[in-house]
């Protein structure tokens, strides 16, 4: 049974998921996931990186401490997991780390993306091999390095006779689209915010980072005047393959955008309306009348509020569970990065260039041996 232990810390910066998934080499046979678990950041290093995402120059002691702090938390999600199941690290044929993104310029001159990770030394603690750095080869070749997990969504929740959305809401929503049977290119492409302004709107205003179940978002009322605003955002216009992050939908972003007047719980209204609208508006070119599905996944699948807005902005799709297909909302990106760590090792593409745009397929990740 060939393990890979998958770890991804994105955005919304509340902890590392780490996933353990059985993958065998026969491609008719679907990535399994055994277990996973979320390690929570301490709030210590939770806001030293924030700070780094946010700083306009980054002193290389902290950056170092950081990262050095970063990658012992991910050891440890790996013991933990090891533990569970009375594994020894040779168990695992690789680990498939992300890292935590700092900063993501896809369109800045030249191109850049910097993921704060340290796979030698990750490999040195756990003692299992390590697969990393998947990004900058996509973006060697001219493409956006994001979003990735669509050809892993392909593998896992593509359908010969319907059309599947899968919708990642993380700090940042990302949409993938599957044609019935391969039948078109699989498209892939970042949204705009999802949990990411709700939460650190939520955390300056209430006790606690999150808006459990959309609660206070559902206590306000949507100002629409803020809403169009938020919507002229020229990113929310770009057409596909686009990404983004923090460096562009952060609060400061934000608070250009209000007049000054607006109640704190219409403002999460608004937010979680937001998301919802980007989104409805990103899937409406692939939603047909009858045969399309949805699969959301990520910490706001979790939100009720925001799933019920979803909904409403999309009443001609089914919504499909995560579980149904043997996952989990909170962790199929983890399974991303063992799957495409499992694609490093047998050499294979981990791109899709239709999704990146970059100029062809590529072997994504350097190797980091235990």
């Amino acid at each position: 049974m060939p393990l890979y232990i998958g770890l991804m810390s994105g955005t919304s910066l509340d902890g590392i998921d780490a996933a353990l998934v059985d993958i065998v080499d026969d491609p008719s046979v679907p990535a399994r996931l055994i277990d996973a678990l979320c390690l929570p950041l301490s709030d210590e290093l939770r806001e030293g990186l924030l700070t780094l995402t946010q700083a306009s120059r980054i002193d290389f002691a902290t950056l170092g401490a950081m990262e050095g702090a970063f990658c012992a938390y991910q050891a440890d999600a790996v013991a933990q997991l090891l533990a569970r199941h009375a594994l020894s690290p040779g168990a695992i044929t690789a680990i498939g780390s992300h890292g935590q993104t700092i900063e993501h310029a896809p369109t800045a001159t030249p191109p850049y993306t910097c993921q704060m990770d340290n796979p030698s030394l990750l490999a040195e603690l756990t003692g299992c091999c390590v697969v990393a750095d998947f990004r900058r080869r996509d973006m060697a070749a001219g493409g956006q390095a994001a979003p990735l997990a669509p050809i892993f969504h392909q593998a896992v929740f593509g359908h010969a006779s319907r059309t599947r959305l899968v919708l990642n809401l993380g700090g940042i929503a990302n949409l993938t689209r599957l044609a019935p049977a391969e039948t078109l290119p699989v498209i892939g492409f970042d949204t705009g915010p999802a949990n990411l302004l709700v939460d650190a709107w939520h955390a300056r205003h209430r006790q606690g980072p999150i808006d459990t179940d959309g609660e206070w978002a559902a206590s306000g009322t949507v100002d629409k005047g803020l809403l169009s605003r938020l919507l002229e955002e020229p990113f929310f216009h770009q057409p596909p393959p686009k990404s983004t992050g923090r460096e562009r939908f952060h609060l400061a972003w934000l608070e250009q955008r209000l007049a000054g007047s607006e109640r704190s719980a219409d403002v999460q209204a608004t937010l979680a309306e937001l998301t919802a609208v980007s989104v409805a508006r990103a899937a409406r070119p692939f939603v047909s009348d009858t045969d399309t599905d949805l699969i959301v996944c990520g910490g706001g699948a979790r939100n009720r509020h925001l799933m019920q807005r979803l909904a409403a902005h999309l009443p001609e799709v089914s919504f499909l569970d995560c579980h149904d297909f043997g996952w989990s909302a909170d962790w199929l990106e983890a399974g991303a990065f063992a799957w495409l760590a499992w694609r490093r090792l047998k050499a294979l593409p981990g791109n899709l260039p239709e999704v990146t745009g970059a100029r062809g397929p590529r072997v994504l990740g350097g190797i980091y041996a235990p």
